[in-house]
C-alpha cells in the first residue's frame, strides 16, 4: 500500500510503497492499538514513516549508524 506523510523531521513529503500494510493495520492503530502491535510484519523503518513520517534516508542522513567503538563505555 502507498503512504503518503509529511515528515517531522524535515517538513518533506514523501510516499512510500509499505509492502504488508493492510486498511486494517491502519484502522488498529487509529483506534489506539500501539504501532508495534497495529503493524506487526511491518518493517521498523515502514513504522517509523508510518508514525512520524520520517523516511529511511531521512533517518540515515539524520541518526547515523554509530561506527563499532563509538560508545563512551
Amino acid at each position: 500500500m502507498n503512504i503518503t506523510k509529511r515528515s517531522g523531521l524535515t517538513g518533506n513529503t514523501a510516499t512510500i510503497f509499505i509492502p504488508g500494510l493492510t486498511q486494517a493495520m491502519l484502522d488498529a492503530h487509529a483506534a489506539g492499538v500501539m504501532a508495534q502491535d497495529a503493524f506487526a510484519g511491518i518493517s521498523p523503518e515502514h513504522r517509523e514513516f508510518l508514525m512520524t513520517g520520517i523516511t529511511p534516508d531521512e533517518w540515515n542522513a539524520y541518526f547515523p549508524p554509530e561506527e563499532e567503538g563509538d560508545c563512551d563505555e
